[in-house]
């Protein structure tokens, strides 16, 4: 067994940033005062050992991130430019307020819209504080420190009789019009889509000025909203030339001198298991049976890093890309289609270059022996997911004995692993049947079969013993390699509380004592929930308890598996943290020394940032074709359940086709409704009336706003 680690965990951080907020509430009493940490200890009442050892790790946090200063050894003052200024990260809601987010402060400073200055969405503010009515926070922004991007997407309206223009954008990343004057109209016409770059935003100016550096289209046509969705976040859609050319370079032969250098596995059975509409197959699963009766599993990983290598154009785009983007209609791949789609993809009847971890499983699924390493395999097969199943339900077909295997291995696997804690969420994803034209015909829901966990299980044992490998010695110590994990945060205990006792107004019970029974408890609630009114409403609240999964240097375990060490490893084609986990494998095969934390950690920031944008326009992508397909249903009625509620209004989710539409307070005529965010509901003040998340309700679907990629609806009685 491993030793128990040694590492602040990022679980105890928000006792921490709490206790970080009481000492600067102390400090601020007089914030030119220097205080040793025995007095403060003393003034945030944290006296005995065990609270005062927390107290000096929160005063080297506060340090680190320059909220205090050291005077001299021991001593410490507030670090201020002005008395009550904080620096953060400013995010608005529709209504133009905003939150300023601070590290250290467990709450946002609310902005009002009036005092947010030329503040935009995702800028790092300088804000200055001060108290509302005595009792509220709040906060003013003093001056923007920097900019999170300069450039958006919006519609040119030209103001009429005149030679200057506005750019009217679509989102809440921008909370102003920007001005265009003469000669910055880059060809685009009036009501066209267009990007524009903000060049300047004078001090008074009620507008910022910006020149406009490309036109997508008419708004409302498809390419033209894909290609706007792309511009939004920043995602390119095509690659340089000179990235293009690199990639045509490429030596695709198999030659025999590489292959001697790795395990000659093209005579063993190998196949791939995949969606139907795959063209970029990144593994496969190799079996046989061993003398021993056991069966020796190999994963096979596309070895993208012998084609793509560090320093190199090729490697530059990939990095900045660092995901593949998968959008509705098209997948805006991480490396050029020569590569994704051929030299790399591990197509049928084809010899290819891999990266493997090979297992030896006895038939309890239990790993007697393991090997890392390069190799190459030719695939015998290539089945669908839809294929792999049909052998498993009807035991017939080619290679069915096989996939029955497989199948019973991982079962064996995936019971192990939700006994040990791993969380099953298995929500289905909505998808589209599309024309020739891009037009959706029809909606359907992927829904994960036993040929989907089969794969997935072996993905997953892949790259859980690949990352343990590298973290831990023979011996099952810690190793201090550095690597790239794949980490999943404890959830937010507070969230957890609030669950705990939102579900309880339902029956159903949760026990939070300790991690095992938290991941038990939330598996119970999810096997309970199917098929019930309330399903929808209590999946959704209990996936927002959870953390965001990240990549990071730093092991604190994966929550939602139930794993102490875990990476991603098996989808390097569409995944730059896969290849840099190949590359520092391979490195520490070949007997190499741990390199420096810093550079990865920083990589790490990145992948997760693009990783958020990618899954953001996937999101919005969907939220666009599902506007389309319910334009051909304005004026129908459906029944809905209530699947959001702010203080505006509620959204109404349409359980066949996935759409969802908004139903605004001030649309309701029966009656004058506030909001209760711990029952996550509006009420009527007069009747009664009550419309809570999960509810049914019957709706109308009165506009399809393909621009804004929004539906309404209104409340049918």
């Amino acid at each position: 067994m491993p030793k128990k680690r040694k590492y602040i965990s990022q679980k105890n951080d928000h006792k921490l940033m709490e206790i970080g907020r009481l000492i600067l509430r102390f400090m601020n009493e007089n914030a030119s005062k220097i205080y040793n940490y025995k007095q403060i200890s003393d003034g945030i009442d944290h006296k005995n050992p065990r609270q005062r050892e927390l107290v000096i790790q929160a005063l080297h946090k506060l340090q680190a991130s320059e909220k205090i200063k050291e005077t001299e050894k021991g001593k410490y003052i507030v670090n201020l430019k002005i008395a009550g200024t904080l620096t953060g990260v400013i995010d608005f809601n529709q209504s133009g307020n905003a939150y300023v987010k601070v590290e250290g402060l467990k709450d946002d400073i609310f902005i009002h819209s009036k005092n947010v200055k030329d503040a935009l969405q995702g800028d790092k503010v300088l804000i200055v504080t001060y108290t509302y009515k005595g009792k509220k926070l709040e906060g003013s922004v003093l001056e923007v420190l920097e900019r999170t991007r300069t450039e958006f997407v919006g519609t040119l309206q030209m103001v009429a009789h005149k030679d200057f223009g506005f750019v009217v954008c679509d989102k809440k990343s921008i909370n102003t019009d920007i001005f265009i004057p003469k000669g910055k109209f880059g060809g685009a016409e009036d009501g066209n889509k267009v990007v524009v770059k903000m060049t300047e935003w004078k001090p008074g100016d009620k507008n910022p000025e910006g020149e406009i550096i490309q036109v997508l289209g008419a708004p409302g046509e498809h390419e033209t909203e894909i290609h706007s969705i792309l511009a939004e976040y920043g995602l390119p859609y095509t690659f340089p030339e000179e990235v293009e050319r690199e990639a045509d370079k490429i030596d695709r032969s198999i030659n025999a001198e590489e292959v001697a250098k790795r395990w000659d596995m093209r005579n063993v059975l190998t196949f791939t298991i995949d969606p139907k509409d795959a063209k970029d197959f990144d593994d496969a699963l190799s079996m046989r049976k061993l003398d021993n009766g056991n069966w020796e599993i190999g994963v096979h990983i596309a070895d993208v890093s012998h084609y793509v290598v560090p320093g190199t154009i090729l490697d530059d785009e990939a990095y900045q890309r660092a995901t593949s983007v998968y959008l509705v209609d098209r997948v805006v791949p991480m490396l050029p289609e020569v590569l994704s789609n051929d030299v790399c993809s591990l197509r049928p009847n084809e010899d290819k270059f891999t990266f493997s971890a090979v297992f030896e499983l006895n038939d309890n699924a239990e790993i007697q022996k393991q090997w890392f390493g390069r190799t190459v395999i030719h695939s015998d097969r290539r089945f669908t997911y839809e294929e792999a199943q049909e052998r498993i339900e009807t035991k017939e077909g080619d290679l069915a004995e096989e996939i029955l295997v497989l199948d019973k291995l991982a079962k064996i696997m995936r019971q192990k692993r939700i006994k040990d804690g791993a969380i099953t969420f298995d929500r289905s994803e909505v998808r589209f049947n599309l024309d020739e034209n891009n037009e959706p015909v029809g909606v359907y829901f992927k829904i994960s079969k036993d040929s989907n966990h089969l794969i997935e299980e072996f993905m997953l044992l892949a790259n859980k013993k690949v990352s343990e490998f590298v973290s831990l010695n023979k011996r099952g110590d810690i190793s201090q390699n550095t690597f790239i994990y794949r980490v999943h945060d404890d959830p937010d205990p507070a969230k957890l509380e609030a669950l705990r006792d939102f579900v309880s107004t339902f029956g159903y019970k949760m026990d939070l004592a300790n991690t095992k029974k938290v991941a038990e408890s939330l598996n119970r609630l999810l096997h309970d929930v199917k098929g019930k009114g309330e399903e929808n409403m209590i999946e959704t609240l209990a996936m927002r308890s959870m953390s965001k999964a990240v990549y990071s240097t730093e092991p604190i375990g994966h929550y939602g598996l139930g794993f102490d060490y875990y990476s991603h490893f098996t989808s390097p084609i569409r995944r730059y943290p896969d290849l840099l986990a190949h590359r520092l494998l391979q490195h520490y095969l070949d007997g190499g020394k741990s390199p420096s934390k810093d550079e990865l950690e920083e990589k790490a920031k990145h992948c997760s940032s693009m990783e958020r944008l990618a899954a953001d326009a996937e999101r919005d992508s969907i939220k666009f074709m599902q506007v389309k397909f319910m334009e051909k249903h304005l004026g129908e009625t459906f029944v809905g359940v209530i699947s959001g509620v702010a203080e505006f209004g509620f959204w109404v989710e349409i359980p066949e086709n996935g759409a969802e539409g908004l139903i605004k307070l001030r649309d309701l005529m029966d009656d004058s409704y506030s909001y209760d965010k711990s029952t996550h509901a509006v009420y009527g003040s007069r009747t009664g009336n009550r419309y809570q998340l999960g509810d049914q309700v019957k709706i109308k679907v009165v506009k399809a706003n393909l621009i804004q990629k929004q539906l309404d609806f209104k409340i049918v009685e």
